[in-house]
């Protein structure tokens, strides 16, 4: 097939070096000089061995056409340009034909690029893989549940038009030939306080905005919405309700058509829009103070009608409704107080009850799409995961959630560097392998001093989320200062954590009294105090839980099941903290036991920008994302690395000696496998149980050979086949020409014998009546009386005449 031009032209005119572990020399000047070269011609991916660093190039390029999806399948990494297709293709291929769980994990900052490349992966993963009406169904689904949970968990913030407000994690189960049989997702910790507040310049999720601009008047009226967001004070309050590259109208038809693919009833369709149209309303519920008589204040809500609505749709009593958002039920040594809410406290309750539901309805989505893509039957499979999580961010003013975000991109980058420098050097030292140690800065402190546990009595807690979750549980007064205040104790000779209130920087007028600094792999980032509390103790008023409880709304009451009043158990819940740092640990775990692949997405500037480079921002990521450490690592030693017993398994046709077995000791065999293919001795190095190739060319060279030889195998396989065949079809003619001739020799025979009979008869009667009138002429009167006799009465026996003549 002909490419297009637009196409071929990745193909052509290679700019720089694709592989930055060829640069010479190798200085960071050199290697982002090389970046900004092939970004400036469209050429936004290079390799560093087989990691593939990606530039956002803010607007479409030619580079993901069926074409070059056709071009990189089944292709070596490095035959055609860097692209991500190609490490995909070779995770994919790795996973089906080496029977290796894979991941790929897609890290940088926020507006980086990283959604686009789980895209990317996905299409391309679905192109390649096998056919069928059941395949093509699983595909269309895993491939659907991107833009609802896009629309659902995405939002515009000033970094990026469509950024990830929630970690994903999505495993793809395949079977033995490699076709998609289903998936499971995993989210982690949505911004759910995106729903009540958004920065100035952002937007509150994707699905409210598609909802009013997409939805036809009948569906808006039964919700009883307008099409109009800045009717709405969690929609306009930001002061930005429309973006110019994100079309609203169109994607809400996607959404639907994604929702009905994946498999949910229209009912549950219409329940979920009920849920988001509730969020809204309640947003514009106004609370007005009143005073009570017995001096306290409370509040009251000056118009009912937002109240009405959200009742109607939820199935709920209005009054009870009314009562939860402005009472609050207290309960001291058994015996319950029901007291006012003040309009400060009626406005956090009802902005916890919108947070709750949405969260609770995003974690739903996600179980009710697992429920559709999960692998039906019970065969084994293989898996690969593919990690789209929220990148590293530093605003002007970062809180909890940029805390808990950078927490998990800290996790990512130690996994990293255990992955690609720690894990791969020190093997080198277990294998006996000469090797000269290339330094790199080890982030496993920042991860100590924010998850560290609880250590001994006579020593102070250095884990910031330990600490925080002690300092919601600890009774008395309980502020955000005063958790400050226990950090500044324990923190304060940390290298990587300042604030005004440990000695050495009190002197520091850039910090205010009210933040701490904490210095990330990818540099400092401040963050205020100002709800960390609240944020991780994520409680709900147990009056609203039973009031969601009580709806009849078919959602609801799974949603809220601490608000059954039969439930006796007044044990605290885990705090947010808490739950997030036991599923990134789950997710740590997941990603270990699969064989890790890497996209390392790089920002060019920070106004999302086509055609602009800023090299300070760039310089900044090169440095902390470790590439220059890892191109060091890269270019010092070996490309692969394998046991021996399985690499002699798999190249064992490429020698005579050990095929088609090998009964020595496997380095032998091994051995032997590299001399047969003239392999020079200064290309691999012999460890103590694995063998280590240095070029990645040359493991390409012996795939390519096991392959032809495979293909000689297969015919060898089909020639003796073939003669097994035709020996066995040519007894079988045999046996059957044996039987046909006996039959036809005795049909033959049995003819000849009969004609032979009846030619017999045929002479006897001629020569008998040629010898009868010779007789006549010698007979006397007798024997002429007689002969008459015999003519008249045939009965008499013809031995008498035989006998006188």
């Amino acid at each position: 097939m002909a490419l297009h031009q637009g196409t071929l032209a990745i193909f052509e005119n290679n700019v720089g070096v694709s592989d930055a572990v060829l640069l010479h020399p190798l200085t960071e000047e050199n290697f982002i000089q090389n970046i900004t070269d092939r970004f400036n011609h469209d050429q936004i991916y290079t390799y560093i061995g087989n990691v593939v660093v990606s530039v956002n190039p803010y607007k479409p390029v030619e580079l993901y056409t069926h074409d070059i999806i056709d071009e990189y399948r089944n292709r070596n990494m490095y035959e055609l340009p860097p692209h991500i297709y190609a490490i995909t293709d070779g995770a994919y291929r790795s996973m089906r034909d080496r029977n290796s769980d894979q991941c790929i994990i897609i890290s940088g900052e926020s507006g980086a690029g990283k959604t686009e490349a789980s895209k990317v992966i996905m299409q391309y993963v679905a192109e390649v893989s096998g056919k069928g009406q059941d395949i093509d169904r699983v595909k269309e689904q895993l491939l659907q549940s991107n833009p609802v949970l896009e629309a659902f968990g995405n939002a515009k913030t000033n970094r990026n038009d469509n950024s990830s407000r929630f970690g994903k994690y999505m495993d793809i189960e395949f079977d033995y030939k490699g076709d998609p049989l289903g998936g499971v997702i995993t989210n982690y910790l949505l911004e759910k306080s995106r729903v009540a507040f958004q920065m100035k310049g952002e937007r509150n999720f994707h699905v409210f905005y598609q909802l009013l601009r997409g939805a036809d008047k009948e569906l808006l009226d039964a919700l009883k919405l307008s099409s109009d967001p800045e009717s709405y004070v969690f929609l306009k309050q930001s002061g930005c309700v429309d973006v110019d590259t994100v079309d609203d109208d169109h994607s809400f038809s996607v959404i639907k058509n994604g929702m009905t693919v994946i498999g949910f009833k229209p009912e549950e369709v219409t329940m979920t829009f009920q849920l988001v149209a509730s969020i809204l309303k309640l947003g514009n519920v106004l609370f007005q103070p009143k005073s009570n008589k017995d001096g306290t204040d409370g509040c009251e809500l000056p118009n009912m009608s937002e109240i009405s609505d959200v009742c109607e749709m939820l199935g709920c009593s209005t009054e009870l409704m009314y009562e939860a958002l402005t009472t609050r039920t207290v309960e001291a040594k058994g015996d319950k107080v029901k007291r006012d809410l003040e309009v400060a406290e009626a406005i956090y309750a009802r902005d916890a009850l919108c947070k709750a539901i949405y969260s609770r309805l995003f974690s739903w989505l996600v179980s009710r799409i697992n429920d559709s893509i999960k692998v039906k039957s019970k065969q084994k499979t293989k898996a690969m995961g593919v990690l789209d999580i929220y990148g590293f961010e530093v605003f002007k003013i970062n809180g909890y959630e940029q805390f808990i975000i950078n927490y998990c991109n800290e996790k990512l980058q130690q996994i990293f560097i255990e992955r690609t420098l720690k894990e791969e050097q020190e093997e080198y030292v277990k294998e006996g392998i000469e090797w000269i140690h290339v330094e790199y800065f080890n982030n496993a402190v920042i991860c100590d001093l924010i998850e560290k546990r609880p250590g001994r009595k006579d020593k102070p807690n250095t884990g910031i989320l330990a600490m925080l979750d002690e300092e919601c549980m600890r009774p008395g007064n309980v502020t955000d200062m005063t958790f400050l205040e226990k950090m500044n104790v324990s923190c304060a000779t940390h290298l990587h954590y300042e604030s005004r209130g440990c000695r050495k920087n009190q002197s520091d007028k850039t910090l205010d009294i009210d933040v701490f600094r904490l210095k990330h792999f990818a540099g400092s980032v401040v963050y205020k105090v100002n709800g960390f509390i609240d944020k991780n103790n994520d409680l709900l008023f147990r009056d609203l839980s039973q009031a969601m409880f009580k709806c009849k709304h078919k959602l609801l009451p799974s949603f809220f099941p601490e608000g059954d009043p039969k439930l006796k158990s007044r044990k605290r819940p885990p705090t947010a903290g808490s739950q997030f740092k036991a599923s990134v640990t789950e997710l740590m775990d997941n990603l270990l036991s699969k064989s890790p692949n890497y996209i390392r997405c790089i920002k060019p500037n920070d106004f999302k920008k086509s055609g602009q480079l800023d090299l300070k921002l760039v310089e900044h990521q090169v440095r902390y994302l470790g590439l220059m450490e890892n191109v060091r690592v890269r270019r010092a030693g070996y490309a692969f690395r394998q046991i021996y017993e399985q690499f002699l398994f798999r190249y064992k046709m490429l020698a005579p000696e050990t095929w088609p077995s090998w009964h020595g000791a496997p380095k032998e065999g091994v051995r032997l496998i590299l001399v047969a293919q003239d392999v020079p001795v200064d290309e691999y190095a012999f460890g103590k149980t694995k063998i280590f190739i240095q070029n990645p060319k040359l493991l390409f060279d012996i795939e390519e050979r096991r392959r032809q030889k495979m293909h000689d195998l297969a015919t060898m396989v089909q020639k003796i086949y073939k003669g097994w065949k035709q020996r066995t079809y040519y007894r079988l003619m045999k046996k059957s020409q044996v039987i046909i001739s006996c039959r036809f020799r005795g049909f033959w025979a049995k003819k000849q014998y009969q004609r032979t009979k009846a030619a017999s008869l045929v002479l006897q009667c001629y020569v008998r009546g040629w010898k009868a009138p010779l007789g006549v002429k010698w007979l006397d009167g007798y024997e002429t009386n007689l002969y008459n006799k015999k003519r008249f009465w045939p009965h008499i026996n013809n031995d008498i005449i035989r006998d006188r003549d």
